[in-house]
C-alpha cells in the first residue's frame, strides 16, 4: 500500500470551508481505481493532516494527475497559509 501524508496549515477561520470542500473532493476522488482513503485530521494541539492511501504509488499517481484532481487541488490549497509538508511511505508490515 501507498501512503501519503501532508502537514498543513489553514488560514484562520478557513478549517469548516475546507472540510467542506475536501468532503466534496472525496465524493470524486474516491471513484479512481486503487483508491483506499482519503482523510483530513486535526490534532489535539490544532494541527492538521491528510492521509491518502493508494493500492500503489501508481494508482496515486494517476489520481493527483487526473482533470478531476486539479480542479480540486488549487482550491484546497488556498486555504492553506502555508505549503503543505509532505511524507510518502508505503507499508512495512500489517
Amino acid at each position: 500500500m501507498f501512503v501519503m501524508m501532508a502537514d498543513i496549515q489553514l488560514k484562520e477561520d478557513a478549517e469548516d470551508d475546507f472540510k467542506t470542500l475536501f468532503s466534496e473532493s472525496n465524493k470524486i476522488l474516491s471513484s479512481f481505481p486503487g483508491f483506499v482513503s482519503r482523510r483530513f485530521l486535526k490534532s489535539n494541539d490544532g494541527g492538521y493532516r491528510i492521509i491518502v492511501e493508494h493500492e500503489t504509488k501508481e494508482t496515486f499517481m494517476t489520481m493527483i494527475q487526473s482533470p478531476e484532481h486539479q480542479e480540486f487541488h488549487p482550491k484546497l490549497h488556498s486555504f492553506m497559509s502555508v505549503e503543505p509538508v509532505k511524507k510518502i511511505f508505503t507499508v512495512a508490515a500489517e
